[in-house]
Order: structure tokens, then sequence, then C-alpha cells
């Protein structure tokens, strides 16, 4: 009897620091979501173009995966990305280009290093479409949680 309560608790101790040791391979998915605007570039433009982004970040395997939805734009979108570093006010390069056709809607994903999932976290990283017209993008929006 006491041998069989020993290896119970040997086996539930292991139990236990196995769960205290791996917290990254538990870790919850992270929701984003920016709303897309000319009126939110840099600098602003007159653009009635409009759009949503929602986005999803695993800690454990590092892979972002977003879908992009937008409208009335001043003609085809050329291309998009995501920048950063930045705030909402200020212009940075790009950090995760979109690969494929950027034509609504714009789906993908990618594998971020540990100082990028750092800035998505952080607030640090916007979206943008650009165009002919607006070759420096025409609508922007700052990804969030």
């Amino acid at each position: 009897m006491r041998r069989m309560l020993l290896r119970s608790s040997v086996a539930g101790l292991m139990a236990a620091s196995f769960l205290a040791l791996a917290p990254a391979a538990f870790a919850q998915a992270v929701n984003y979501k920016a709303d897309l605007k000319a009126s939110t570039q840099v600098p602003p433009n007159d653009s009635k173009g409009t759009g949503a982004l929602t986005a999803t970040y695993d800690p454990a395997s590092k892979k972002l995966t977003y879908t992009v939805n937008y409208k009335d734009l001043t003609g085809p979108a050329t291309a998009a990305h995501f920048h950063g570093p930045a705030d909402a006010k200020t212009n940075a390069g790009v950090v995760v280009p979109v690969n494929g056709a950027v034509t609504t809607p714009i789906k993908g994903e990618a594998t971020l290093t540990d100082a990028q999932a750092k800035d998505l976290a952080d607030g640090k990283w916007y979206f943008n479409i650009h165009t002919a017209a607006n070759k420096g993008g025409e609508i922007r929006g700052q990804v969030m949680k």
C-alpha cells in the first residue's frame, strides 16, 4: 500500500513539474485587429477607402495568421504590409510583407521572431495598403489586441 502511494505521489510531482516548466507550450493565442482608414495614414489623404484586419498570434508556434478586407480604394491595391516599430503617428519600415495577391480578402501567415512578437504585443505595428494614387499608403491601421 505504501509503495503504491509513493508511486502515485512521484507521478503527481512529475506531472506538476512538467506543467510548471512548460508554460509556453500551453500559451493561449492572442487576437489582434486594426481599422484601416485614410485619415490614419501618415500623412492622411482624402481616400474613401476603408478596411479591417483581424489576426491571431500563436505564441507556441510563433505564427501570425491574418485576414484583411477592404473596399472603396482609389484603384487596385498594389501592395500591403505590416510595418513597425512605430506608434500611430510615425512611419516605419516593412516588418512582414504580404506575399501574393493583395485583392480582398488578403489572407496570410508569417512566423515571427521574438522581437517582432514583442513589438506586435506592445502595439508598435501597423498595417497599410498601397495604391498607384497613394504610393506611400492609402489606408492604415494600428494593430491592437
